[in-house]
């Protein structure tokens, strides 16, 4: 349940880059973590990024957690069925459940493969 062609970060959020586009959104194992996923707060377009840096939460029936940028860049899209919708994030993180698409300013740093993604999740942190 850990797609390959991705990179993760510590804390629990991926992405996907293509070209000079990032697609973020969070892990299976952290919407696992939450449980039923209630509310999402995104960055509005055109919101500057820092990688490491908060860009958003997201709250669910167990918890509230804080979301953080994999990259820096300019968010360019941000994915409107999360507000009627926020339970597309447990039912397909890697698909329908993907939050905002950055336009990388800086190629980013320290994000972790699959592999070692793997690693953080199978050691529940």
């Amino acid at each position: 349940m850990i797609p390959n062609e991705l990179l993760y970060t510590p804390s629990h959020e991926w992405t996907k880059i293509e070209g000079d586009t990032a697609t973020i959104g969070i892990t299976h194992f952290a919407q696992e973590q939450l449980g039923d996923i209630t509310y999402v707060d995104l960055p509005a377009q055109g919101t500057a990024l820092t990688q490491g840096q908060e860009m958003g939460s997201i709250e669910s029936v167990k918890a509230a957690s804080e979301l953080y940028s994999p990259v820096t860049g300019e968010v360019v899209e941000v994915n409107a069925e999360l507000e009627s919708a926020p339970e597309l994030v447990n039912k397909e993180p890697y698909a329908a459940g993907w939050m905002i698409k950055v336009r990388l300013t800086a190629q980013p740093e320290g994000l972790l493969d699959a592999t070692a993604y793997a690693e953080i999740a199978a050691a529940g942190h």
